[in-house]
Order: C-alpha cells, then structure tokens, then sequence
C-alpha cells in the first residue's frame, strides 16, 4: 500500500485515467458529429423555410415536414464575382463562412458601412422554382455588423427579384428586448411586400426611425427598432451590401438576364 502512495504511481494512474476519458470523449465526439450536421443542416433549412414565408416563425415542424417542404428549394453555389454559378461543387457540404475566412477563398472588398473586409468567391444561394423551372423565389444569406457583433440571416425576394417576401436573423449577438428584436415576429413580418430596388436599380430598403407605415404607403421603408438605432442602422447597410455589386448583385443581374425561367 506504501508503494501506491508514491508519487510516481499516483503520476501513472492520472495519467491512465486521462488517457480513457480522452479515449471516451474522442470516441464520443466521431459518433455524434454526424448527428450535429444533420441537426446544422437542419436549423439552416427552417431559417431558408421562414425567410421564404413558408414556416412561420413560431411554426413547429418534424423533419419530414421540413424534407418535404424543402423539396422545391434548389440551393446553388455561384461565384460572387461573376454571378454565374458553379458546377462541380456540392451545395450540402458547402461551407461558405470558412471559405470566407480563408484569404485563398475570398477577397477583400472596399471598407463599406457593414464592416464586411472579405467575401468568398463562392457562395451558396437557395432558389424555389415551380415544376417547369420557372424561378417563384431566391433566399440569399445576409450578414453584417450590429451593435455587438455580426448578424447572419437570410433574405427572401419574389421572383421579381425586387419584393422582399421575408428576412430572419440565425445568428447574433444583439442586446435581448432591443437590437435582439430582430427576432420578433411582428417586426419580420412588416418586411413581406417591400421593394429592395428603386426605379433607377438602386437598393433603397431601409430601416427607419420610428414608423414606417404599411408596403403601399412606404415600399422601401420598415419601421426602427426602438432603443436599437445602430442595430437597425446595421440592418440596412448589410442589405445594400449584399443587394449591390460587391455582394449578389451579379447574380440577380444574371437572373434578370434570363437564367429566371431555368
């Protein structure tokens, strides 16, 4: 029993010890990291689903039902600087914010309000297009700076590539009751019918001070976040960020072009 008391054996025993939680835990982590992606891959399906209008907000939904509602999604990895897109890649395994971060995956872009310094030269979209190919909508991934940090969402435009039918937040690190109202769902819903594009081809969206009134009476117009001015602030620059030439300009401009209609 003395000898178990030596240093060496308490050494050699801690040491066993951490070898078969580190053995455990590795083994751990291999078996559940299929089951994280599909759960990613998942959450990032309902936040396309709701940004397109076709989950609500507070919509519970199985995973047959969101399989099943995605199957008229098409997402497609395009290349940002020309908007064509990209064969030979798989959309599902596409990870488009590490390409971003990897300087031989991206490129920077001029200092802009948003903050963004860089943007992958891939970068994957989500189109719903009828049973003839007919293109009925586009869901593009947003980010930008708020008050805190970056928020990451999605964007949703009609067919005519011009009607916002939705946006929704994943991602962020807004204040709760404030900035954090990005995630409320009386404020989502006041983006369905506005117009990002002006009459020029210009992005006009914005987020205002105070109220903005209905899509008829204020098309390029949502109401401010009350007590989140920079958030909100952030909101619209992201947009004509990613709605412009450094962002998914190309792409849209492409659609116009005729890819559209398949």
């Amino acid at each position: 029993m003395q000898r178990l008391n030596q240093p060496k054996y308490i050494i050699l025993f801690s040491l066993a010890v951490c070898a078969v939680c580190a053995i455990f835990v590795s083994a751990s982590a291999v078996g559940l990291a299929s089951r994280q992606d599909a759960n990613q891959l998942l959450d990032m399906q309902k936040n396309v689903l709701e940004a397109a209008g076709v989950k609500a907000p507070d919509q519970q939904m199985s995973r047959k039902e969101i399989a099943a509602a995605f199957e008229n999604v098409r997402p497609v990895v395009i290349d940002t600087k020309t908007g064509e897109k990209v064969e030979g890649v798989d959309p599902e395994t596409f990870d488009q914010q590490k390409v971003a971060k990897d300087p031989k995956t991206s490129h920077a872009v001029p200092s802009n309000p948003s903050l963004i310094s860089r943007v992958p030269d891939r970068a994957k979209v989500y189109e719903v297009r009828d049973a003839s190919g007919k293109l009925q909508m586009v869901v593009l991934p947003i980010e930008g700076y708020g008050l805190w940090g970056t928020l990451y969402g999605f964007l949703a435009l009609d067919g005519d590539l011009n009607t916002i039918r939705g946006i929704t937040y994943y991602k962020h690190k807004e204040t709760p009751g404030l900035g954090g109202e990005v995630d409320n769902v009386r404020w989502k819903s006041l983006w369905d019918g506005r117009k990002a594009y002006g009459p020029s081809g210009e992005v006009e969206i914005q987020v205002i001070k105070g109220l903005a009134g209905p899509p008829g009476e204020a098309p390029y117009k949502v109401d401010g976040l009350a007590g989140a001015t920079l958030t909100s602030r952030g909101v619209t620059n992201m947009l004509h960020f990613w709605l412009g030439e450094q962002g998914f300009g190309p792409y849209l401009d492409n659609l116009r072009g005729g890819e559209a209609h398949g």
